[in-house]
């Protein structure tokens, strides 16, 4: 047992025994425990738990033990994203007002049912866009996250445009009402998976629950601030066009710029395409390899990156065969491998078959060579002003302008075998993981040893 005594009497007697110390997570409050002249085990505290005001809301808005629970992004990201939410929330008002016009709010000729009828409408469309384009876009969700939250708040912007200009089409009410709640629908999608996959990546203790809740914490404080600026702001300009259009645009700008910054500072340590390609080109120029905040840093995230050739990650053996390849010949240049790669100079693809074994750096190695593939035809305009570019690459780049695939495919993988094995363990040693990617794979896979 222990008990509680006046830290101050207890310092001046020198026969106390120090018997523990311990911290709370990072923050500077501390306990001691001293064994006392009469054998006691005593509690000398510090300080308390919530002693400043910063103490109760850390504990209260941010993640347990922040920071050490979080990546070190977080506080960046949540700040812009805090700044953001505030814009949206207040022009997302503005759209109400005119909503309810709309809808004849006001007016003693509008009917309950005409209006009761067009916000079925706008739901049920909201409702079949949510499930298209989750069908037509959901893994890329994961694999480009930071490039569809920006999509999906730009999208909200112009939503929420539709729904202020709405009441000037009265005859087209219910269609510019519909598709505003249609591009909503796309933003409630991308923008709830994505705000998913950027939690997975700020959890650091496997605490994704807590990072969920303190950031709709985090946005409900947000929203209440913005609902009450708005019970201010709404007498003030309401029936002021002008005014409205003002508001709307100079919180439309904040809304967007807001958004860029905050996904720009995300640092994410996994393998995607785009981060994949940016290494590969300044590897294959420069014969070094960026450290995680360099690549992310360059990473676009407002529209994608692109290539004469497209690359399509664990298709089936069909795309070999039903172009008439030698797939026998295609399969015994990669016989140590658990990929099979082809590239296609009439489609302009590279078309990547996935063994059922292979791991998520066998995929890395799979996509290495493809994005080799395409910078080395990217750069052949100006290949001979890179005087770092590997020599080895000379013969691929021959190959390419001469269009001969199978040559192509020999000389690109000879420069693999050489290169990707240290390729490999300096993007290790900078950072990245490699146990897992976002490189986006289809489903295909085959088993090689089937007789």
């Amino acid at each position: 047992m222990y008990t509680k005594e006046d830290p101050t009497t207890l310092m001046k007697t020198q026969s106390n025994q120090l018997v523990c110390k311990e911290r709370y997570g990072s923050d500077p409050i501390s306990r001691q425990y001293i064994r006392s002249e009469y054998g006691k085990i005593v509690l000398l505290e510090t300080n308390a738990k919530f002693d400043t005001v910063w103490h109760f809301l850390r504990d209260v808005f941010l993640p347990q033990g922040y920071p050490d629970s979080v990546s070190e992004d977080y506080l960046e990201y949540q700040l812009w994203d805090t700044v953001q939410a505030f814009a949206s929330s207040i022009t997302g008002t503005l759209a109400a007002e005119a909503i309810l016009k709309g809808y004849g709010v006001g007016n003693k000729e509008a009917a309950i049912l005409g209006a009761t009828m067009t916000w079925m409408l706008k739901e049920g469309t909201g409702m079949l866009g949510r499930i298209l384009f989750t069908w037509a876009q959901g893994m890329s969700l994961d694999c480009d996250a930071k490039r569809w939250r920006l999509f999906a708040d730009i999208l909200n912007d112009i939503a929420i445009c539709l729904e202020i200009i709405s009441p000037l089409f009265a005859s087209n009410f219910v269609l510019v009402i519909c598709t505003a709640g249609l591009f909503k629908s796309i933003v409630g999608v991308a923008g709830g998976a994505t705000r998913a996959a950027l939690t997975q990546h700020q959890a650091r203790r496997d605490n994704m629950a807590d990072v969920s809740a303190k950031d709709g914490s985090q946005e409900t404080l947000v929203n209440l601030a913005a609902l009450m600026c708005g019970l201010i702001i709404m007498p003030v300009v309401s029936g002021n066009a002008n005014l409205v259009w003002f508001l709307f645009f100079l919180l439309t700008s904040v809304h967007i710029f807001a958004n860029y910054r905050a996904v720009c500072c995300v640092v994410m340590e996994t393998v995607n395409q785009a981060r994949l390609q940016i290494m590969v080109k300044e590897w294959l120029c420069n014969s070094r390899q960026l450290d995680v905040k360099s690549v992310n840093y360059k990473e676009p995230v407002l529209f994608a990156m692109r290539n004469k050739f497209k690359i399509k990650l664990g298709v089936s053996m069909k795309s070999l065969t039903c172009c008439g390849r030698n797939v026998e010949s295609i399969r015994g240049l990669y016989i140590s491998e658990k990929y099979i790669l082809d590239l296609d100079f009439h489609k302009k693809e590279i078309n990547i078959i996935l063994s059922k074994d292979c791991t998520a750096e066998d995929q890395i190695k799979a996509c290495f060579h493809a994005h080799v593939l395409n910078q080395v035809n990217n750069l052949i305009p100006q290949w001979q002003s890179y005087d770092s570019i590997d020599t080895e690459l000379d013969d691929l780049v021959d190959s390419f302008t001469k269009e001969i695939g199978e040559e192509v495919l020999e000389k690109s993988y000879s420069y693999i075998r050489q290169n990707y094995d240290k390729f490999l363990a300096k993007l290790k040693r900078k950072g990245w993981i490699t146990t897992r990617t976002q490189l986006g794979p289809d489903e295909w896979r085959a088993d090689w040893n089937t007789t």
